[in-house]
């Protein structure tokens, strides 16, 4: 029986960011169980589509989620990125 989830890896290293928006893409890539490359991929897959940036802090990067987003799929284009986060992660 193949293995599937709910949830894309683009949405767990979303939600990887909003957890800690200093991660290494190393440790974002562990969080979500691809490879760094994927991670590296994902992450400019959601910079290129503006749902994060990315700002230099010395040798690593820090991430600014948009929270505002809308979600990508026609059927959720009504709920945002934040709507996301607070469903899915414990954040006040």
């Amino acid at each position: 029986m193949a293995e599937w989830t709910f949830l894309t890896h683009h949405a767990h290293v979303l939600l990887a960011v909003a957890q800690n928006n200093d991660a290494a893409v190393r440790d974002i890539a562990e969080v979500v169980g691809v490879t760094p490359r994927s991670a590296l991929t994902i992450l400019n897959d959601l910079e290129s589509a503006g749902y994060l940036e990315r700002e230099k802090r010395g040798r690593r990067n820090h991430y600014v989620l948009h929270p505002d987003r809308p979600l990508r799929h026609p059927s959720n284009a009504t709920h945002t990125v934040d709507d996301l986060i607070r469903a899915l992660l414990d954040v006040t």
